[in-house]
């Protein structure tokens, strides 16, 4: 019953994000990090019996969303993150600071 359920919840949420990059349109709502909280694992990690990580596997556009989602917030791909941040022109031309993650955190502060 839980196995069945679970496939439903993924078959349902590949229908509604259907050719959407984020669940509400372009921009990702909080909705999109608690989706990808909880898919990324599922699609990423070893597991012993894959019946469900083959379901999602099956579900062509939760696995763009879940891959599209991490190579903009994840850029290194699950490895160690940048060591240093890159310093970008400020508006009056000096050198300013930029926070590389900035849109990953805001993703994730959400969750």
């Amino acid at each position: 019953q839980l196995y069945r359920d679970a496939r439903e919840c993924l078959t349902l949420l590949s229908q509604r994000l259907g050719s959407q990059k984020f669940f509400f349109g372009d921009s990702p709502a909080s909705l999109d990090a608690f989706v990808f909280s909880r898919l990324a694992p599922l699609l990423k990690a070893k597991l012993p019996n894959g019946k469900l990580q083959q379901h999602l596997k099956s579900l062509q556009n939760l696995c763009n969303y879940c891959t599209s989602i991490l190579s903009l917030y994840f850029p290194w791909d699950g490895g160690e993150p940048p060591a240093s941040a890159p310093r970008a022109a400020g508006a009056d031309g000096s050198e300013a600071e930029e926070d590389p993650h900035k849109r990953r955190n805001q993703l994730l502060s959400v969750l």
